[in-house]
């Protein structure tokens, strides 16, 4: 019986991955999979370590994906989908409670050429676990928001070809670790105009440890207060 009751667990949380599939600029909708690089299924990857976290899983290259120009304070929305359906499901299960987070790193010279190692990834947004008391996460909030969330491209970041990566940790079972799910997307883009900024800059992998606070979590147990990995958000 124990058996059996894994196993069905288990099928309703594979059923309940999801991945980015649509960015919008300036609120207008580019398509599903444009310009971003799309992993081969929906399931999340849980190695903090593994080259993985940087893109996802095949993320490394973005050869065959088309790179999106927008000006420096552009506008970016993320859009995040179970399966390849806008309607009939939520867009990230209810379940799947945890921290939203936006990163941006430079390319030395082509997006689709980057493969986003090294220091190189700066967080531009966060958001966590808004309400303590009704325990809601920035995750209700995406889903509430038919799985999107929205980020402001800094004004002062220099010209360029970029990664913008967003990321859904999903702490539902992050009690021990492995056991956080992190969903990862990682869009090109080439950004005109901007300034002469030099933000702070992380590693993905490299910066996230699995005893992060952030990482190895209870969240069902009464948590006030939650500290998302990666550090502080640049702000511009």
């Amino acid at each position: 019986m124990r058996t059996a009751f894994f196993l069905l667990a288990s099928a309703a949380f594979a059923n309940a991955h999801f991945t980015l599939q649509y960015i919008w600029l300036n609120g207008v909708d580019q398509g599903q999979n444009n310009f971003l690089r799309v992993p081969p299924n929906n399931n999340p990857v849980t190695d903090v370590t593994s080259k993985d976290l940087t893109c996802n899983v095949n993320g490394l290259s973005g050869s065959s994906v088309n790179t999106a120009t927008i000006a420096a304070g552009t506008n970016v929305t993320f859009e995040w989908h179970q399966h390849a359906q806008r309607t009939g499901e939520d867009a990230i299960s209810g379940g799947h409670k945890g921290p939203v987070q936006v990163y941006i790193a430079k390319a030395p010279s082509t997006a689709a050429a980057f493969d986003g190692q090294g220091a190189v990834w700066t967080k531009i947004y966060s958001s966590g676990l808004l309400n303590p008391s009704s325990q809601q996460w920035a995750t209700d909030v995406v889903n509430s928001n038919g799985g999107k969330h929205s980020v402001v491209i800094p004004k002062s970041l220099p010209a360029g070809q970029y990664l913008l990566r967003a990321e859904v940790i999903a702490l539902h079972v992050a009690s021990t670790y492995p056991g956080a799910q992190f969903y990862i997307g990682c869009a090109q883009v080439n950004i005109s105009g901007g300034g002469s900024a030099s933000p702070p800059k992380i590693s993905l992998p490299g910066a996230y440890k699995g005893s992060d606070p952030g990482i190895t979590v209870n969240i069902y147990n009464n948590l006030q207060s939650y500290t998302a990995p990666g550090g502080a958000v640049w702000s511009g």
